[in-house]
């Protein structure tokens, strides 16, 4: 027998004593939300704790010189201006 058919002989058994007007979660809903509620903090504890361990520095760029800035050399890629010292 499948659930679905259990359902639907248990169903009948329960209509007298449904209030339609008065329907709530009850314990069981409450327990599932909480259950919920309590893992989304933790996880948002434990992403908290691996962003606070994120470094966010740049490495520097091995073939810019130390002389000019990376926005100065933007438009500078076809000229020999823009080639790192030492290698001609």
């Amino acid at each position: 027998m499948y659930a679905t058919q259990a359902l639907t002989h248990l169903v009948p058994l329960a209509a007298d004593e449904l209030d339609k007007n008065k329907v709530t979660p009850g314990v069981l809903g409450f327990l599932v939300f909480a259950a919920l509620a309590v893992g989304v903090w933790l996880l948002m504890k434990s992403m908290n704790r691996h962003m606070g361990k994120v470094n966010f520095e740049e490495a520097p760029d091995p073939e810019a010189t130390p002389d000019q800035e990376p926005a100065a050399c933007v438009g500078q890629a076809g000229t020999s201006s823009a080639r790192p010292a030492g290698k001609d």
